[in-house]
């Protein structure tokens, strides 16, 4: 991968060749997005839109034929790295892409409205079985609240894989920049990310009362979801990279995040909720890597 980014970063021409050929390439558009954002994240808003002008050709065309996430992901993630360049601040991105998420979500309802329409009408008619007894203790105004936030989940679940998409073809364009200019610099930045007390409590509240507050706001329950699980990820690699953890922790966290999502994923938001509290790796400054990872000083 790092033979690739050279590749990227050796002149315009390369760097066009790779973003719009993997715009247009079938489930490859986070790799256009990486190559674009590491050249938005070096050389600046400028010189990036000019090669990544013609990827927008591919993901309109993807887009017509019904498909908009070529183009979501790629402004949603240059977007990103924009707000990164300006801010070099991982926790204002992982924030930022919530409202990103929101947009997506937006999107997605518009274009899949059908799909996903018919999908909540196949969970309606499961839930009996899901939900038991539980379910006949429900009043039918429940029931029916119950049901109005199948469609709005379901889209917010949509955007958030779009959303975590983003943010991980952000981090590799990240990290192509600091391996080719600042080695070890997107690891410490990576292991010191931690969400303040208040971002971390709205982003609960946002996934807690969200439901509660409207059926359409139900959509924020997976993409408040995304920051708190990044920051939670970003804690054990920090504590490893301490020496607090031993490095089959980091090995045994991603092979369970893999095998079980559904346990794992609420406990890294856990995580990231009591340590805004607490800080377990409290004020130490990294031993290595120190600084952004854009390797300009």
């Amino acid at each position: 991968m790092r033979a690739l980014a050279e590749y990227v970063m050796r002149g315009r021409m390369q760097a066009t060749l790779v973003v719009v050929g993997s715009a247009a390439l079938p489930l490859l558009f986070w790799l256009s997005a990486a190559a674009g954002s590491l050249v938005l994240l070096r050389r600046g808003l400028g010189d990036a839109f000019g090669i990544v002008a013609w990827a927008l050709l591919p993901a309109l065309a993807w887009w017509y034929f019904g498909d908009p996430r070529t183009l979501l992901v790629l402004l949603g993630t240059l977007g990103l790295a924009q707000l990164l360049r300006a801010t070099v601040s991982w926790r204002l991105v992982l924030t930022g892409s919530v409202l990103l998420g929101v947009v997506y979500a937006q999107v997605l309802g518009s274009v899949f409205q059908a799909p996903i329409e018919a999908t909540a009408g196949e969970l309606q008619k499961l839930m009996p079985q899901m939900l038991g007894q539980a379910r006949e203790q429900l009043s039918e105004a429940e029931q029916a609240h119950l049901n109005a936030l199948l469609v709005p989940v379901l889209t917010g679940l949509l955007a958030a894989l779009l959303q975590i998409g983003s943010v991980l073809a952000l981090m590799l364009g990240r990290y192509w920049q600091a391996a080719l200019y600042n080695p070890g610099g997107f690891a410490g930045e990576i292991r010191a990310l931690r969400l303040p007390p208040l971002p971390a409590i709205l982003l609960l509240a946002g996934m807690l009362l969200g439901p509660s507050l409207g059926a359409e706001l139900a959509m924020l329950t997976p993409l408040c979801s995304v920051p708190l699980a990044f920051t939670g990820l970003a804690l054990v690699h920090g504590l490893v990279a301490q020496g607090r953890l031993g490095r089959f922790w980091l090995v045994g966290m991603y092979v369970t995040l893999l095998l079980f999502m559904q346990l794992v994923y609420p406990l890294l938001m856990v995580l990231a909720i009591v340590d805004s509290l607490i800080d377990f790796r409290g004020r130490q400054t990294p031993k290595g890597g120190s600084g952004s990872a854009n390797g300009e000083g």
